[in-house]
């Protein structure tokens, strides 16, 4: 998708998630609905939520984290400033810490978005 110019990077990024992963449409209709628009930061915390449950294998219906995390690493290697605000601000520092269930799905982030976590929790 192109970028018009009234749609920021961060919500283009929200948009496209939703086009190659329709799971999280309705999440994304949700999120509009309570909202008034379109929220990166905040519907951030809906994704990182329901790929660790699909991580986890605790919600079957779940999008599935395998194809969230390709899509994630793809936008990541592209660079772009508004949308690597939202992917590490509120993808990564939002993951399970390592005493959390869900933690392991760090270990399973593409190299461009890896090297970004451990930039942004050396801890983990």
């Amino acid at each position: 998708m192109t970028t018009t110019p009234s749609v920021t990077p961060s919500v283009q990024l929200v948009s496209d998630l939703v086009a190659r992963i329709p799971e999280f449409r309705e999440a994304y209709e949700t999120h509009v609905l309570h909202q008034g628009g379109v929220l990166p930061h905040v519907f951030f915390w809906d994704v990182v939520q329901d790929t660790v449950r699909s991580f986890l294998g605790e919600d079957p219906a779940a999008p599935d984290w395998r194809r969230t995390l390709a899509f994630l690493e793809e936008e990541s290697r592209r660079g772009i400033l508004g949308v690597d605000e939202v992917i590490v601000t509120s993808f990564l520092g939002d993951l399970p810490s390592p005493q959390e269930p869900g933690h392991a799905i760090v270990h399973r982030l593409g190299p461009v978005m890896a090297a970004k976590f451990a930039r942004l929790r050396p801890l983990g």
